[in-house]
């Protein structure tokens, strides 16, 4: 089984166009019309995950179970991507992160199986004993049809706190570390970086950081497919979006440029509305302007504060991000979980310029548009991972403090719920993405870590 550059090139278009048109499962329920922010879901008997009238969830691959390859599913299941298999229609890959910490072991791949010397040799970071580190993905083989899943594997193995990632335009997926732990007493090198997982790959991979991509607290990256420059989000209070502009697009171990997002006109802007609410208003549009950044791997100081220093626009928490195909061009949406006036949350859009990454850019330069803050808990509670619907809304993991929701948000900013987590954990969603054709949204969710796959009626959810 594999999923060809072509193929996935097409479904991920498809799968990223972002229109006119909303939800009508939205449209009956929106945040201005009710306080109820599980108003149109109906409670789930079995107390796990309660969904609108006529879906369905099964999940799967949940953590404790063993694999394929006879090890055991990790916990915190966190960024995902899914993506076609060639040829056949009826099965699906999800390459699957997992956010393990070093003192996790117990609770990693490992745990009731030694890692052979062949999985030791290619894990990124071994600890004394020679055992794997325990973060990395995990690889599914899923059936659509009797929605089972047929094979699993480890595919990622030796890194830490792999949070989320994105999907690359030639089928692979990039894994991030949300931390920077330096080589020390537990760890043999240095962490902080992004790791590049193949779709096709049949068993763990040779690791290999992307370090000119940078070393910072990474949570996410998205790639326009029409320049094959990766976007990416820091997860930090005070945090910066990062470009990077590779040397030869599609091949990001090859090198390329750093750069660190600005407001043209407003060096060391503070976007986050938390000390002035009309700083940025909702719908504003300011030019951006990209600073380069030198030490990519921070061995002097830390990037963010030298970005920052250097002109850099702060950002809340940047989390999920996600890039969407518009009827006006190329957009990256991405997430700020603590930004706004109620620090709950913000989504940012930024439209790439007409010559973005070329010298002649600063002519025409891309936009940046707060496209929505949270005002209310109820509306949105700390968003998270993020990803383009096929109808062209947003579909959004909430990560917040009581009740757990994935969300839509019409191009118009109405907010509506998908799904709340029922269980008593009450933990936040991650990796929603949807399979090749349209008609499953997959998720993970924390607490009790398992994937989950909703199907439902979203062809009526839908009118111009």
């Amino acid at each position: 089984m594999h999923a060809s550059r072509r193929s996935f090139f097409k479904t991920a278009m498809s799968l990223g166009v972002a229109g006119s048109a909303y939800s009508v499962l939205g449209g009956c329920v929106r945040s201005e019309e009710t306080a109820d922010a599980a108003k149109g879901l109906i409670a789930d008997p079995n107390g796990l995950l309660d969904l609108p009238e006529g879906f369905t969830y099964k999940t799967f691959s949940a953590s404790g179970e063993v694999m394929s390859d006879g090890y055991v599913v990790p916990t915190s299941h966190d960024g995902m991507a899914c993506f076609p298999v060639e040829g056949d229609a009826d099965r699906c890959i999800l390459v699957r992160n997992h956010e393990m910490s070093l003192g996790e072991v117990e609770d990693g791949p490992f745990s009731q199986t030694e890692a052979s010397d062949e999985v030791k040799t290619l894990s990124y970071d071994v600890y004394a004993d020679g055992t794997p580190l325990p973060g990395g993905t995990t690889t599914l083989i899923y059936n659509l049809k009797t929605q089972e899943v047929e094979r699993s594997f480890l595919s990622l193995a030796g890194t830490l706190r792999n949070c989320a990632g994105g999907m690359t335009p030639w089928g692979s997926w990039i894994s991030c570390e949300e931390t920077v732990d330096r080589a020390g007493k537990e760890t043999g090198k240095d962490h902080g970086f992004a790791f590049e997982v193949s779709a096709t790959a049949t068993s763990p991979v040779a690791p290999e950081p992307l370090a000119a991509m940078g070393r910072f607290r990474r949570e996410a990256v998205a790639i326009d497919a029409r320049t094959g420059i990766v976007y990416q989000t820091e997860d930090e209070h005070t945090s910066l979006i990062y470009r990077f502009i590779p040397n030869i697009p599609g091949e990001l171990n090859k090198g390329g440029k750093l750069q660190a997002l600005a407001i043209k006109g407003q060096p060391k802007a503070d976007t986050r509305n938390w000390d002035d609410a009309d700083a940025f208003p909702m719908g504003g549009s300011w030019d951006v302007e990209w600073i380069d950044m030198d030490d990519p791997t921070a061995q002097t100081s830390p990037l963010m504060k030298r970005g920052h220093e250097k002109g850099a626009a702060l950002f809340a928490r940047g989390e999920g991000i996600c890039y969407a195909v518009e009827k006006s061009g190329s957009a990256i949406y991405f997430a700020c979980t603590i930004g706004g006036q109620e620090r709950l949350g913000q989504i940012w859009k930024y439209i790439p310029g007409p010559n973005e990454g070329t010298a002649d850019e600063a002519g025409n330069p891309g936009k940046l548009v707060l496209h929505y803050e949270s005002q209310n808990v109820n509306d949105m509670d700390m968003c998270d991972n993020i990803v383009a619907a096929p109808w062209g809304d947003l579909i959004i993991c909430e990560d917040g403090d009581g009740d757990q929701f994935v969300r839509g948000v019409s191009p118009d900013g109405h907010v509506y719920p998908i799904a709340r987590n029922a269980h008593p954990d009450k933990s936040e969603f991650a990796g929603a993405c949807f399979s090749p054709d349209g008609e499953t949204l997959f998720v993970n969710m924390q607490g009790p870590n398992t994937s989950i796959a909703i199907r439902g009626p979203w062809s009526k959810t839908i009118r111009a």
